[in-house]
């Protein structure tokens, strides 16, 4: 397996620390307002990247975190250090806690997450449950000599650390504000110092902050992923996934307070998410296209449909979204479900072996997924036997996702049929204990029913 290495700038062969568990830390959301289609497409690469490792035989050890403190405005500015909390701002906005602001958006991101059928990691990381560890950390770079202080709290001395900007591609002495929009704060010592602990304001009470042994505040951004991803996942990790944005200031900042508080390598593999275009422009609120799942659902179109869109695309080339491509997307996904309903099963049929090893070499080709899903269409179109078909497409879609086996034409007995109809009367009259003792009836028949809220649908169980 291949994966390219945003900090080697070259496609490498796949050697994990351990070779029983691949470690990966991948960068979550902002949970200050709904996660838009751009942001998942870099979630949906970290889901395929750790459904690659799996096809490969590798167990994972995989983190997300949750941002619910400290990511403030001025990181769309080019420096994440200045303007104002992004959860503190939503809460005056909506007149809740920051606290009220993190649950209503988290729980709204993971039903979207599920919704993408993406894998969980074993945890999700709120920054707020691991500040001790952040003070412990800072801690120990103060310790160490990397820190200073200023005015509005405690700053990395980027110019103590030679690798800085390595990751990035920017050399230390060209990145001074290099694409920020803003003055550069005078108390700072190098215009890449970033703030490890920021003072709260004497002049307001914020919804969020801790004591520290510098004073009531609150963690930077950067120090809550280095904190999390070594407390749960260890001091070098194998993978870690985010966006192309992080590149420039957000992971090398990860990098240097890490390595220089461990005094080891951060990170054996960055994999970063490419951009998503929108009508072939910028995606934005200010714009009005920074499209939701909801929007997508309201225009009806199935999440999974946009799955298979990203698929489309290599993770790390810009793809472009319209209704129309998404269309056309979601258009192709059910020709695939309805030509899956018609084939017969035969769990004895083989796999198919030039189009299995035309696959693996396109998913160990730094998840090579747009040739992936050509090979589907190829087996598709062939002359095998529908049973190899359709077991080779189930192996496929360890990786893709799509839920093909949701999809596999079978019979339903009229006999649960029957059931499912009394167990919907039950429950519009309300006798939730029988309609409960049918279903139990139905699922150990081998089949699972989904209601909606005027309907119900009868799946063989997996």
């Amino acid at each position: 397996m291949k994966l390219y290495n945003s900090l080697s700038k070259e496609t490498e062969d796949f050697k994990p620390i351990n070779p029983d568990i691949v470690t990966i830390y991948t960068c979550g959301p902002t949970v200050y307002m709904y996660q838009h289609i751009g942001n998942f497409r870099t979630f949906v690469a970290s889901d395929l990247v750790q459904r690659v490792l799996k096809y490969n035989g590798y167990k994972v050890k995989s983190i997300m975190n949750i941002t619910d403190v400290g990511h403030l405005t001025g990181d769309n500015l080019g420096d994440a250090d200045t303007g104002s909390d992004r959860l503190e701002i939503a809460a005056d906005r909506e007149g809740k806690s920051a606290r009220d602001i993190a649950d209503f958006y988290t729980e709204y991101f993971l039903k979207d997450f599920d919704k993408l059928n993406l894998t969980k990691p074993e945890r999700f990381t709120k920054a707020t449950a691991y500040i001790k560890d952040m003070v412990a950390l800072i801690q120990k770079l103060e310790q160490k000599g990397f820190t200073y202080r200023i005015s509005d709290g405690i700053y990395f001395d980027t110019s103590k650390f030679a690798q800085y900007g390595k990751l990035s591609g920017v050399k230390l002495e060209d990145l001074g504000g290099a694409g920020a929009r803003l003055e550069p704060n005078p108390e700072k010592r190098n215009p890449t110092d970033f703030a490890l602990w920021k003072l709260s304001p004497s002049d307001k009470v914020r919804w969020q902050e801790w004591e520290s042994p510098w004073g009531k505040g609150f963690p930077g951004w950067h120090i809550e992923c280095s904190a999390m991803s070594m407390i749960e996942l260890g001091e070098t990790l194998d993978v870690h996934v985010g966006g192309e944005d992080h590149k420039m200031i957000h992971h090398p900042n990860e990098i240097a307070q890490s390595e220089c508080a461990t005094g080891k390598k951060f990170v054996n593999y960055w994999v970063h998410g490419a951009f998503l275009k929108v009508d072939g422009g910028r995606m934005g609120k200010s714009v009005g296209n920074a499209y939701i799942i909801s929007d997508l659902e309201a225009k009806g179109f199935e999440p999974l449909a946009l799955r298979f869109f990203y698929m489309h695309a290599h993770y790390r080339t810009k793809l472009n979204f319209t209704w129309e491509a998404l269309q056309n997307t979601q258009n192709s996904l059910r020709r695939l479900f309805a030509l899956i309903e018609t084939y017969k099963e035969d769990p004895d049929a083989p796999l198919a072996i030039e189009h299995m090893r035309q696959f693996e070499d396109a998913i160990n080709n730094d998840i090579n997924m747009p040739t992936a899903v050509a090979v589907m269409w190829d087996l598709i179109k062939s002359d095998l036997s529908e049973g190899t078909k359709l077991n080779t497409l189930l192996k496929f879609d360890e990786v893709f996702g799509l839920k093909i086996a949701d999809h596999i034409g079978y019979e339903i007995p009229k006999s649960v049929e029957n059931l499912a109809r009394t167990r919907w009367e039950y429950k519009k009259q309300g006798i939730w204990d029988k309609a409960d003792m049918i279903r139990r009836q139905i699922e150990k028949a081998g089949f699972v029913v989904d209601d909606s809220s005027s309907d119900f649908k009868i799946r063989r169980a997996k």
